[in-house]
């Protein structure tokens, strides 16, 4: 009983030294596994310009190139679009000094709080003019450094791979380095096929939402169903975003409540499909962690690294159970990971699902 008492308190000090080690080495973490994953992505491209016997370096390059492209296509459509926000902003200014206004008057009607006392509470609550520049100066400072430490990260990652392959599998026992490369492969297409299959489910989300979004008649509807769709990149907490800043904008530039509240509804139906067919259809075959872990590791993403940790989780937790599959005393960890098998009624379901998307074809 003492030992194995004894053999719990070490594993769980050795659970609690790597997740703080994970958190005190995110400066260096978080860009290191964001250019894997983005690496991993752009692998079978940079092979296929390697086998039409274009040097690697040159091939490493236009792979960066393409991820630029997509970085920069992704922020004009959203530049553009914003642009086209901000047109109506006097507009939705004046909504809103409206509605502070009635704020301030149900405070004072419910609350006894004076509007002047109402001001000494914020004034006291606002930050500098000073700090707020020189927090916008450190969060820019620390973004540019992070998209080019990922930049450089993927470059070197996509350059050196045999490098990196041929030095993990020498320092494998003999024994173990089929089970290793094996590893390898597998860490590498999960976070592959995690993206695009992410990509494909973000796609359909443009539709969707763009579909309800103009159905229903909300304003900037094409810009609103791309917000929300790239937010899917967020698990959970992303559409939920992305739809409560629709119906926020929508209520400012006047829609009443019916809209407010079909806006939820297109939202909860955009989640219905999604859980329910595309997410087994499309992520499924992809991401086989259970919707337990799920949250667990979007949590502990938030906790250690925020909002990066949270578009790393799933990839990272889908690879780490790769890894416990592999490793004997790590299996229990792997299964418990692990989804579980889908029932007779499930399969026969996604069945009749994939027969109906076909006939459509």
């Amino acid at each position: 009983m003492t030992t194995t008492l004894s053999s719990v308190i070490k594993k769980l000090l050795v659970v609690f030294l790597l997740i703080t080690g994970i958190y005190l080495a995110k400066d260096f973490l978080m860009p290191l596994c964001i250019g894997g994953i983005l690496a991993t992505l752009f692998l079978p491209f940079c092979n296929w310009l390697e086998l039409k016997k274009i040097p690697k370096g040159f091939a490493v390059l236009l792979s960066l190139l393409g991820l630029l492209v997509v970085i920069v296509i992704l922020v004009s459509v959203l530049g553009y679009k914003i642009s086209e926000l901000f047109n109506d902003m006097v507009s939705i200014k004046q909504k809103g000094i409206i509605l502070g206004t009635q704020i301030q008057e149900y405070i004072f009607n419910h609350l006894n709080i004076t509007i002047e006392e109402q001001y000494k509470i914020i004034q006291k609550e606002q930050p500098s003019y000073s700090n707020v520049m020189q927090s916008m100066f450190n969060s820019i400072t620390y973004i540019v450094t992070s998209l080019l430490l990922v930049l450089v990260y993927f470059v070197f990652l996509l350059y050196y791979r045999n490098h990196i392959k041929i030095f993990l599998l020498k320092i494998s026992p003999t024994s173990g380095k089929v089970n290793m490369e094996d590893v390898i492969q597998k860490a590498a297409g999960i976070s592959q096929q995690y993206l695009l299959g992410l990509s494909k489910m973000i796609f359909l989300l443009w539709i969707m939402y763009g579909i309800g979004f103009r159905l229903i008649g909300v304003e900037n509807a094409f810009f609103f169903a791309i917000l929300c769709g790239l937010l899917e990149i967020v698990p959970y907490i992303g559409n939920i975003t992305g739809t409560l800043l629709t119906a926020v904008i929508a209520a400012l530039h006047g829609a009443n409540a019916t809209l407010v509240v079909e806006i939820i509804g297109v939202y909860a139906m955009v989640q219905l499909i999604q859980g329910w067919i595309l997410e087994p259809l499309i992520l499924g075959p992809q991401v086989k962690i259970n919707s337990l872990f799920t949250i667990i590791a979007l949590v502990l993403g938030e906790l250690l690294w925020g909002i990066p940790g949270i578009i790393l989780a799933i990839p990272l937790t889908a690879i780490f159970k790769i890894v416990c599959d592999h490793i004997e005393p790590l299996k229990p960890y792997g299964f418990l990971i692990g989804e579980i098998k889908t029932t007779k009624n499930e399969i026969v379901f996604l069945e009749k699902i994939k027969k109906l998307i076909k006939l459509k074809k």
